[in-house]
């Protein structure tokens, strides 16, 4: 499946951004870059990661979550993939990132 990152319009202050496909170290440019507008976007007060379409994510994949929980603002929006959930597990990321269960539940945060 193809990468996509797309931004979906801020409401009240949260941003979405949707993740579909594959992120590793050579595709992680386009999420790395979608993330870094919203962290410096004053406007901003809540970061929403969609990770239902994730088909694989790597150690940079999992190094921008944990960048992105340090700045307080990110709620991922699941379910969560099982492949990114075994690497969550796995370094124990999940039991300290906020996740809502879609989109909506995510925002109301």
């Amino acid at each position: 499946m193809e990468q996509q990152v797309r931004v979906l319009p801020d409401e009240d202050g949260v941003r979405v951004i949707v993740c579909v496909g594959d992120f590793d170290q050579d595709t992680l440019r386009p999420l790395h870059q979608a993330c870094t507008d919203a962290v410096d976007d004053p406007g901003v007060r809540r970061i929403v990661l969609d990770v239902t379409g994730i088909d694989f994510a790597d150690s940079s994949m999992l190094n921008l979550m944990i960048r992105m929980l340090r700045t307080g603002c990110l709620v991922v929006a699941g379910p969560v993939p099982p492949r990114l959930g075994r690497l969550l597990d796995l370094t124990q990321v999940r039991a300290v990132l906020p996740t809502a269960d879609g989109i909506d539940a995510a925002r109301a945060l």
